[in-house]
């Protein structure tokens, strides 16, 4: 033995005693086990512990040492050395025993599928109260098959012993229970994770030809998976071990490296999907709870039929589907299907037969991925708008998407640079580009960027070809901005705002023309002569003192002006920014002006009149005093910006462009159907102002100048047209927010404003952007006012939606909006979609430039109130107990 071997106690009080010139051998240790204990549920009897008060608990043995004829010839067949035993004097009995087995424990290669894997010798847990004939029969074939093999002599090391080695082949004795509970014992350790790969054998007592045979079943019950009748014979318990390996064993290795598969298929970015042969869904992996929005344990175990289905597929595309699955060949293409929230999602779908059992087809294995199209990616963008202004910090369904965007469906690149290819057609060649246009002789900057992403995907990866291919489908777009709808599965309140105010609303009747009944008055022949207003009244003066504060009321300087507060407030504002000053005119001809372009706003509308233009001017007017703005534009911009916020709704009929398009009005005629009421909010505001010197605030600049200044006005007044509200938004994220927060991040800059928005003014184009984007977000700036504002011009506005659906009931037009229909709108929830669909990210950007955090705090009170009128079903601007209070 040499040395004497050390000696420790392990956590559950088990000796382990290791020789110490063997201490490397992982056969060398061995458990001495003292006593009789309880472990899960397993008692030791106490007459095993007094024919046994030494317990050898487990071992890496060598066979036993020749007796007789027998044990010669386990010799000869098993080549075993002979084994020692050093008694102690103490009451524990330690053994350690050196195996020299003359089979050879070599690994063996394992195909499964296309995967080749390593088989390692097989270890073997011998499970015994005691040493006999059998035990050694086993251990000599053990010894013979090159296997591992450890012996326990207790409940308690068995399963120590499973759990420190994960045997794959236990054998237990279950010939006689007066020493312990064979079936207890392997219930024990059928309860241990591992075990799910382990085979257990039975060893039972042999059973003479005048008994009837028992049955095994109350041996599977217990978790042994094989009986064998008790035969020492070395022979008999090697085959039995040699077809276990070759059979249970080898099913179970190869099963056991399926985990490698499922780590892959639950990292894979894939949405996968294995149902069997009925269309039971048997797994899905986590990108597939992802982007369908279910959890596992929702899908698990349900028929395909059962999960809710779009309607957008045709039944030609389903049937195609089920003839080409059923003759087991693949199918692949584009297929619509449902989230559990309701919202339709078009994917690339490749579905694949597996053959299983009997040669027939057991599964169907689906791989998925978004379709790159706008109408379906809203799902990756989407985020709850409520955790953002309750304060809730759920994930949403979809997951933690950095992006909350439930409206922009535009393909974040991320998402598109990831997906991987399904063809097959694309493994021996690449996917042709469908844009291709090198043969083009004038290029336009956006042929010049296809041309090079055509050039790029000739040395890319089959993965980056592909992914921009999908750029290319989006580049040949004519809205690149412009976010595309679904008409049956967005919210009614949405669609019929994007209806009303980003469409054309060309829905026209077959056979019929429409004349609108003008309620404006285009000829201006007798206009009221200019009032000098020196002296201001304190009542107004008074009000105007705090002009510059965001809480301003504009209500009230309605209320004392008589519904006229434009020409007070631009008086104020105008002076406060040097506007005659920079137009060379007198006060008196502002006066004028303003007077004149009041005086063709109609007070008989609910929204648009003077006091929203007021409302609008005053919005600009507190965002030029924003020191990022201001340090970004040139004093001419800040006058075009006034200017255009004064006349940018001038002769507003109360109608949107849909109406005036479908009612086929004079102004959609001239302006064929396009940005009819912005272009002649402009037309009509220079045609007043040049008519008479009087009230011609241009008279005295020079040409250069006054073109400038025209047009900036002019781009300003049709930004506020909402069919390009996309466009304008992105191209500022892009242009200004994104490099403004590299700059303000990077480790070299300093990041000043100063610097900033110097290099913005080095750039006209970003100038541009910004005051459009300053226009718009003073345009509807209402659900950022005060909250008893904001509930103000929500029921101006719905009151002037009402009216337009009103009429367009009478005279047998379109309804572009019929959410709002005073009998049924939910005036909470047409604000939460308007604030959902095109607030909450334009006033995200423009606070991060601008920084307006009194804005932000307002926007997030107002939702909170429209929020909770709507959960309480509160179909009006404010709760009954409020209303009568």
């Amino acid at each position: 033995m040499g040395c004497a071997p050390s000696i420790h106690v392990s956590h559950s009080g088990v000796i382990y005693c290791r020789d110490s010139e063997e201490s490397n051998s992982p056969h060398q240790t061995t458990t001495i086990s003292q006593g009789t204990t309880t472990l899960h549920g397993l008692f030791v009897k106490t007459d095993a512990a007094d024919s046994i008060p030494s317990v050898l608990a487990y071992q890496s043995r060598q066979p036993p040492p020749s007796a007789g004829p027998r044990r010669k010839e386990r010799r000869e067949s098993g080549g075993a050395s002979a084994r020692s035993r050093t008694p102690h004097c103490c009451s524990a009995e330690a053994e350690t025993q050196t195996s020299s087995s003359s089979g050879k424990a070599s690994t063996t290669e394992v195909q499964v599928g296309p995967m080749r894997l390593t088989q390692y010798p097989i270890q073997v847990l011998l499970v015994f109260a005691k040493e006999d004939n059998q035990s050694n029969g086993f251990w000599l074939a053990c010894d013979r098959a090159g296997y591992r093999c450890n012996v326990a002599w207790t409940p308690e090391s068995a399963l120590e012993c499973f759990l420190d080695k994960h045997q794959e082949i236990i054998v237990i004795d279950h010939r006689n229970s007066k020493y312990f509970d064979a079936e207890d014992i392997c219930r024990s350790i059928r309860a241990a994770e591992p075990s799910e790969h382990t085979v257990i054998l039975a060893v039972v007592p042999r059973t003479s030809a005048d008994q009837e045979e028992t049955s095994v079943l109350p041996l599977l019950d217990a978790g042994f998976d094989r009986q064998f009748k008790e035969n020492s014979s070395v022979t008999a318990c090697y085959n039995e071990l040699v077809q276990i390996e070759h059979g249970e064993v080898r099913s179970q290795f190869k099963l056991r490296a399926c985990n490698a598969v499922f780590t892959a298929l639950d990292h894979c970015q894939e949405a996968v999907e294995i149902t069997d042969e009925d269309h039971v869904i048997q797994y899905v992996n986590p990108a597939f709870e992802q982007m369908m929005g279910y959890c596992k344990g929702e899908l698990i175990g349900k028929e395909l039929t059962e999960l809710p289905k779009s309607d957008k597929n045709s039944a030609d595309l389903l049937d195609n589907i089920n003839t080409f699955i059923k003759k087991g060949k693949e199918w692949q293409g584009v297929y619509y299907a449902r989230r559990k929230s309701g919202d339709s999602i078009q994917q690339h779908v490749k579905i694949t037969p597996v053959v299983g059992q009997g040669g027939k087809i057991r599964h169907f294995v689906s791989l998925k991925r978004l379709h790159c199209t706008n109408e379906n990616n809203k799902q990756l963008f989407k985020s709850h708008r409520e955790d953002k202004y309750t304060g809730d910090n759920c994930q949403s369904e979809s997951g933690s998407y950095k992006y909350k965007n439930r409206r922009k469906d535009s393909v974040d690149v991320k998402s598109v640079t990831s997906q991987s290819s399904d063809a097959p057609s694309l493994q021996t060649r690449r996917y042709s580009s469908m844009a291709r246009i090198h043969s083009m002789t004038i290029e336009a900057p956006i042929t010049k960027v296809i041309n090079i992403i055509n050039a790029a995907q000739e040395n890319s990866p089959i993965t980056v070809a592909e992914a921009l291919d999908r750029v290319l489908e989006i580049l040949r777009t004519t809205e690149l901005y412009s976010p595309q709808l679904g008409t049956k599965d967005e919210d009614p309140h949405t669609s019929d705002l994007v209806g009303g105010l980003m469409n054309d609303g060309l829905r026209r009747l077959s056979g019929n023309e429409y004349v609108f009944s003008k309620n404006m008055n285009l000829s201006h022949t007798h206009l009221p002569v200019p009032n000098t207003i020196s002296d201001v009244p304190p009542c107004i003066a008074q009000l105007l003192d705090n002009e510059e504060s965001w809480d301003f009321n504009i209500f009230e300087l309605e209320a004392v002006t008589n519904k006229r507060p434009l020409v007070y407030l631009g008086l104020k504002v105008f002076a406060r920014f040097g506007v005659s000053e920079f137009l060379n005119c007198s006060e008196a001809t502002l006066r004028a002006w303003l007077q004149v372009i009041e005086a063709n706003y109609h007070s008989s509308n609910s929204y648009h009149n003077s006091t929203h233009a007021a409302d609008v001017l005053h919005a600009t007017a507190f965002f030029l005093g924003k020191e990022r703005v201001k340090g970004s534009l040139d004093h001419l911009d800040e006058v075009a910006a006034l200017i255009a916020a004064t006349i940018h709704d001038v002769d507003h009929p109360g109608r949107t462009n849909s109406f005036l398009c479908n009612a086929g009005s004079e102004l959609a005629v001239l302006y064929n159907d396009t940005a009819v009421l912005e272009s002649h909010h402009t037309a009509l505001a220079f045609q007043l102002t040049t008519k008479d010197s009087k009230y011609n605030i241009f008279k005295n600049i020079d040409r250069n100048r006054y073109r400038t200044l025209r047009q900036a006005i002019i781009d300003m007044v049709l930004a506020t047209e909402m069919t390009k509200h996309f466009e304008h938004v992105n191209k500022f994220v892009n242009s200004i927010n994104k490099p403004m927060a590299s700059e303000e991040t990077s480790p070299h800059s300093e990041g000043s404003d100063t610097e900033c928005t110097a290099n913005i003014k080095n750039f006209p184009d970003n100038q541009t952007l910004i005051k459009r984007m300053m226009i718009k977000c003073a345009d509807v700036a209402n659900p950022c006012r005060p909250l008893e504002l904001c509930i103000e011009w929500a029921g101006r506005i719905s009151e002037e939606y009402f009216a337009q659906t009103d009429e367009e009931k009478r005279q047998g037009l379109p309804v572009v909006m019929p959410v709002f229909d005073r009998n049924t709108c939910s005036i909470p929830k047409s604000q939460i979609s308007f604030i959902d669909y095109f607030i909450t990210d334009m006033f995200d950007a423009w606070d991060a430039f601008a920084h307006l955090p009194v804005l932000m705090q307002h926007l997030a009170n107002n939702y909170k109130h429209w929020k909770t009128l709507d959960d309480l079903k509160c179909k009006s601007l404010r709760l009954p107990s409020e209303n009568n209070n």
